[in-house]
């Protein structure tokens, strides 16, 4: 079986699409197309289901892709990492949200890019849970956090560490509110507050109202930035109210910076998950960087 057509094949499989992986290819969606015809041919069995949007796989052609895709990545590890030259180091594509990656992953995997034979080269890029998982499967990256479980058996999953979500403000909407306000009347001392968070649907302030409160919040967004470490700024300089991750704001808390607004029995929680795509902890560099994420985060729940 031609290992071209292959290649092509599980590029399609991953990106779901012939014209997401012609441009990942670097092919015409005709030349792609043409592939995965010839492919279908000499199996003798379709491979994918086109539909309006994409190609779904069939029962065989998920059986293929869970079959090939792990060496086809080995032999691509081989021919970036070079037979001939020993003291190149292998490169390691991890990609996650910006604050979580930047705050408790690289620092960890830093320790790792040092030259002792086993180490490696680093590169990170950030995105959502839905695009870090679409380019780990398109094979843009090689481990990935995410806060989503993946579906399929392309991919696989494992718990890294819960992440607390806590409800936060600058101390003088504490003292405007009152402590015993709070605590008697609970979300609606909050309704005048304004909000500081990533996106206008408030993803975090929204679930921990659902969590804690069992409720919606009434309020909408005063100050909207897509990043955590920027709404701790905004909160601290006291643009409204905000929920955090305790990790992120554990150090303002406790010198008085920013104050916690309400200390449920229990705080919400959000998963954090180490993937890969299946079969791909046969590469020692990739097997090396998830078991060190998963030690390090020993000490992060």
């Amino acid at each position: 079986m031609d290992l071209a057509l292959l290649r092509t094949f599980v590029t399609v499989h991953r990106a779901g699409s012939f014209t997401r992986a012609a441009a990942l290819l670097g092919l015409s969606q005709p030349a792609v197309t043409s592939q995965i015809r010839t492919l279908e041919r000499q199996l003798g069995r379709p491979l994918f289901l086109r539909q309006a949007r994409g190609v779904t796989p069939t029962t065989i052609g998920d059986e293929l892709a869970h079959k090939a895709a792990p060496h086809l990545d080995a032999l691509v590890e081989i021919a970036e990492s070079g037979l001939d030259d020993e003291s190149s180091l292998r490169t390691l594509h991890l990609a996650g949200p910006p604050e979580f990656t930047a705050e408790r992953a690289l620092p960890a995997l830093t320790e790792l890019t040092g030259d002792d034979g086993q180490g490696f080269a680093l590169r990170a890029s950030f995105g959502t849970a839905e695009e870090t998982l679409e380019g780990l499967a398109a094979g843009h990256h090689d481990l990935a956090i995410s806060t989503a479980r993946p579906r399929g058996a392309l991919l696989t999953a494992a718990p890294l560490c819960d992440e607390e979500h806590v409800l936060v403000a600058a101390p003088r909407w504490l003292e405007r509110i009152g402590a015993e306000a709070l605590r008697l009347k609970g979300a609606p001392a909050l309704e005048n507050l304004p909000v500081v968070e990533v996106h206008e649907s408030l993803p975090f302030v929204s679930r921990y109202w659902a969590s804690v409160f069992d409720s919606r919040p009434a309020a909408s967004g005063t100050v909207i930035v897509p990043d955590l470490r920027a709404v701790l700024a905004c909160a601290i300089a006291g643009a409204g109210l905000a929920v955090l991750p305790r990790y992120l704001c554990a150090s303002t808390l406790d010198d008085g910076t920013i104050s916690m607004l309400h200390d449920p029995a229990v705080p919400p929680l959000r998963t954090y998950f180490l993937v890969v795509r299946t079969g791909t902890l046969a590469m020692p560099h990739i097997a090396r960087a998830h078991e060190w994420l998963q030690r390090a985060a020993t000490a992060w729940c």
